[in-house]
C-alpha cells in the first residue's frame, strides 16, 4: 500500500476539491448561503441544524444526499483511510524504530490510527443522511448527536494526521 501513497493522495486530493467545489458552488446556494452541517468543525447547534435543513427543504435535502451522501462522501472516508494509512507507512518506514517492526505490526498500527476516524465519518455521514431525509426526526437529541459526530470526526482525523507530520518531521531530521 505504501508504494500507492502519492497516486492514493493525488486521488483525495482531487476528490476533497469536487467535494469542496460542490459545497460552496452549489449547496451553499440550496440553502441560502448557509454551510453543510458536514464540514462544520466545531460543530453546530441544534437550532443552526435545524436552520440548514428547513433552509435547504425537501428538495435540496434530495440533492444533498444524491450528489454528496450517495457519491462523493460515500467513497470520501474509505479513501481518505486508504490514504492516511499509506502515508503512515511511508514515512514511518524512514524511522529505524518503525520499521524494525514487523509489516503486519506496522499495518496494524497504521489501521488503528486511522479506523476510528473512518467510523466516526461513516457514522456521522449517516446520521445527517437521516436527517435529511426524514426531515420530521430532526429534533434537538438528534441534531446534537450529528453535531457531535461531526466533531468527534474532525478530531480522531486529526490523530493520523499529527502522526504524519511527526513521522515526516523525524524522517527529515535523520536524513
Amino acid at each position: 500500500m505504501s508504494r500507492h501513497a502519492a497516486a492514493l493522495s493525488i486521488a483525495s486530493i482531487a476528490l476533497f476539491l469536487a467535494m469542496t467545489a460542490l459545497e460552496f458552488l452549489y449547496f451553499q446556494r440550496l440553502s441560502g448561503g448557509l454551510a453543510s452541517l458536514d464540514i462544520r468543525v466545531a460543530g453546530f447547534t441544534p437550532d443552526e441544524g435545524m436552520a440548514w435543513l428547513t433552509a435547504l427543504g425537501q428538495r435540496g435535502g434530495e440533492i444533498i444526499i444524491v450528489w454528496h451522501y450517495l457519491t462523493f462522501d460515500l467513497l470520501f472516508p474509505a479513501l481518505l483511510s486508504l490514504t492516511l494509512v499509506s502515508l503512515i507507512l511511508v514515512f514511518g518506514r524512514r524511522l529505524s524504530t518503525f520499521r524494525a517492526m514487523s509489516a503486519q505490526l506496522q499495518a496494524l498500527f497504521a489501521l488503528v490510527l486511522v479506523l476510528p476516524y473512518a467510523v466516526a465519518d461513516y457514522a456521522q455521514n449517516f446520521a445527517v443522511a437521516r436527517l435529511l431525509s426524514d426531515f420530521q426526526s430532526a429534533n434537538p437529541d438528534s441534531l446534537a448527536f450529528a453535531s457531535l459526530l461531526t466533531v468527534t470526526k474532525f478530531a480522531l482525523l486529526a490523530i493520523p494526521v499529527f502522526v504524519i507530520a511527526v513521522f515526516a518531521l523525524a524522517g527529515q531530521r535523520r536524513r
